[in-house]
This record gives C-alpha cells, sequence and structure tokens, in this order.
C-alpha cells in the first residue's frame, strides 16, 4: 500500500507520527468510453464556454457561482491563505462511547501506521482504546477539506474513520411518519419471533458479489471469443394479496423448517447416515407405529373371540343337564327317543366343540357322563 498522508496523531501532549493508508477499495471493473464502431477512446476536453478555447489544467481555477449568475473565482493563492490547523495533525477532541456514534455518520476509514520514534506511544494509545472500550474523536484535514473522525483499534491497528457533519445528515421527512399506522401485538410478536429464528452470528466472508463475477466472466468470454449465452433472469410472480399477518406467519414457517432441516441434517451427519427429509422422518415413525399397532390387533381379536366361544360352550352345557335332568324326572319315552335324545345332546357337545377346543372338550366330558347317569336310571 501507498501511504496518502503524513502526520501525528495529537493526544494531550503526546505526538505520535504515523502514516495514513487507505483501508477500503473498490472492486468495481472499470470500463473505457469508446466510439462503436472503431473502439477508439472517447476523450475529453476542457473548453472554455465563452471563447471556445482548450483551457490547460494550470489555468483552470475554482469558481463559486452566485444566485445572481456571477462568478467569484479563487486561487490557489486565495486558498493557502484560510487557516486548517489540522493540515498535518490529527487532533484527539474527546473519548466517548462507540455505540452513541450513529453508523449513518461514518464516511471513509483509513489504517495508521506508526514511524518508528512513535511505535511505543502508538500501542500505548492503542491498548488504552481496548481496554476502555471508547474511541476517540479526532479532527482532521485531509484533501484540503477538514473533517471529523474517529480513532479506534481494529485487529492491532488504529483506524480512523472520517465522519460526516450534523448538518450533512439528510433529514428523513417522509409522508407516513405523520400517519396513525397500527400494529397489532400479535403481529409484533410473530416479528419478533421470525428476527429470532434469522438470527446468526455475521460472517461477511459468506456474501460475494454475484453481478461482478458474472460481469468478469462477460468480458472474459468476450477476450476468449466464446459464444455467450444470454443469462437466465428469474422472474418473481406476482403473490395474491395477503395481509402482514398472514405474511409474517409464512415466513415463520419457512424459517422454522429451514431450521429443522438444518438440525436433522446435522444429526445425520452426526451418527454416519444420509440425511432424510422431515416428512421421510415423519412417515417411518408413523408406518412402524402403524405396523406395531396392526400386530396388536388381531391378538387382541382373537382372544376376544376366543372368551366368547368359551362363554358360549358353557351355556350350552348348562342347558343340556337341564334337559337331561327333565328327562330322568319324567321317566317316560321309548329307547329310541331316550337314544335321540342322547344323540341330540351330543350333536350340543360337538357344536360346544367347535367354539374352542378348550372349552368344548370339558363340556363334552359333562355331557356324556349326565347321558349315561339317565341310560343306566332309565334300564
Amino acid at each position: 500500500m501507498r501511504s496518502m498522508w503524513k502526520g501525528a496523531i495529537s493526544f494531550g501532549l503526546v505526538m505520535i507520527p504515523v502514516r495514513l493508508y487507505a483501508a477500503t477499495e473498490q472492486k468495481d471493473i472499470s470500463f473505457r468510453q469508446v466510439h462503436r464502431e472503431d473502439g477508439g477512446r472517447i476523450r475529453f476536453r476542457r473548453v472554455c464556454s465563452i471563447d471556445g478555447e482548450e483551457v490547460p489544467y494550470e489555468d483552470v481555477a475554482k469558481g463559486y457561482e452566485l444566485p445572481t449568475g456571477e462568478m467569484v473565482v479563487l486561487t490557489d493563492e486565495d486558498m493557502a491563505d484560510l487557516p486548517l490547523p489540522t493540515t498535518r495533525a490529527i487532533e484527539v477532541l474527546q473519548f466517548a462511547p462507540a455505540e452513541q456514534l450513529d453508523p449513518i455518520l461514518f464516511n471513509r476509514s483509513y489504517y495508521m501506521e506508526p514511524e518508528a520514534a512513535g511505535a511505543r506511544a502508538y500501542v500505548l494509545l492503542r491498548d488504552a482504546l481496548e481496554q476502555s472500550g471508547r474511541v476517540a474523536v479526532a479532527q482532521v484535514a485531509l484533501r484540503q477539506r477538514e473533517t471529523l473522525a474517529t480513532v479506534r483499534s481494529r485487529d492491532g491497528v488504529l483506524v480512523l474513520e472520517t465522519l460526516l457533519w450534523p448538518d450533512e445528515i439528510r433529514e428523513a421527512s417522509f409522508p407516513f411518519l405523520q400517519q396513525d399506522i397500527e400494529v397489532r401485538p400479535q403481529e409484533l410478536m410473530m416479528a419478533a419471533s421470525l428476527i429470532d429464528s434469522m438470527t446468526s452470528d455475521f460472517n461477511p466472508d459468506a456474501y460475494h458479489d454475484g453481478y461482478r463475477e458474472a460481469l468478469a466472466e462477460l468480458v472474459e468470454a468476450k477476450v476468449q471469443g466464446m459464444e455467450l449465452m444470454q443469462p437466465s433472469t428469474v422472474e418473481i410472480a406476482a403473490s395474491p394479496s395477503t395481509s402482514l399477518a398472514d405474511a409474517l406467519k409464512a415466513s415463520l414457517a419457512a424459517a422454522q423448517q429451514g431450521s429443522r432441516a438444518g438440525k436433522n441434517e446435522k444429526e445425520a451427519k452426526s451418527i454416519g447416515t444420509k440425511p432424510h427429509s422431515a416428512k421421510a422422518l415423519e412417515a417411518g415413525s408413523d408406518g412402524s407405529s402403524a405396523a406395531k399397532a396392526g400386530s396388536a390387533r388381531p391378538a387382541s381379536a382373537k382372544r376376544t373371540s376366543a372368551k366368547s366361544g368359551s362363554a358360549k360352550a358353557r351355556s350350552d352345557a348348562d342347558s343340556d343337564e337341564a334337559e337331561s335332568a327333565k328327562a330322568d324326572s319324567a321317566k317316560t319315552g321309548s329307547s329310541s327317543s331316550r337314544t335321540s335324545r342322547g344323540r341330540a345332546g351330543t350333536t350340543k357337545t360337538g357344536t360346544a366343540r367347535t367354539g374352542t377346543p378348550k372349552s368344548g372338550t370339558s363340556g363334552s366330558g359333562d355331557e356324556e357322563s349326565s347321558t349315561a347317569k339317565s341310560r343306566r336310571k332309565a334300564s
């Protein structure tokens, strides 16, 4: 880097000799104005509007135009007589908390490098600023213009940031400021939630100038003689008019979905598996639950069927015993009728056995013993 100013920091009675370097630069791709037909450069000449003659640079002076149209001419000698005490000094006026400075005041930034003789005082001021958490408010003249500035520490280097004067800040006078616009509490809560969901540490390296990169590719393609393709443009579809609350809800839902997807991806990476979408995870969990529920239902249905079959068998056995008791008390009828009754009892017992094997077996044994007793009594 090449220094653009040389002077000293005036810190009370301490003088710290420093050099100033531009801390920022524009990365724009510069172009020349040329003639379309042959590529010749377009030159601008300083021509006097009165006599039409070209004026050399050394004959150019500064002029202040009056409201009447008359011109006041100021030469370099006139400008040299103006008092600029801060031409070669950065005069520290006071110290103030950094948060009290509105960022709209900041103009340009410069690195300050100490001269060998002032390195110790330079480091002393830097460390004192870092420990205090304050910035120095100073006044300096750069390029024949006096301005306010701040001195602060950044990455071990003192940085001079020029400020705009308060009367150089335009007043924000817009009609909507005079209107009584109501914001609902629930909308404010959703907006706060949206801000929280989108809050993260700022990393400037995560952003880049896409337009400048595309412009550089365009120039390179022209240089290489490649066929240029028309870049596709992103068309923004006109969204239907929605309320502010609906827009906030949709934005908050999208932000939360993105955070959940990122969390699932991190968890998948931590266990060494491929990340799945939220829908797939939900479907998998529902499917396993459904399978468990499905396997449980048939077992319960079987148990219910077995219980009902057992109860039916017991009821049939009780009715058969009652009929046998009536036959013993009557002691009438032929042996064929007794036999048919016995067969009917056997048939009913067989029906009971069909209900459930276990309950049917016990009922059949009881029925056979009752039938045998009735036969012996009848004979």
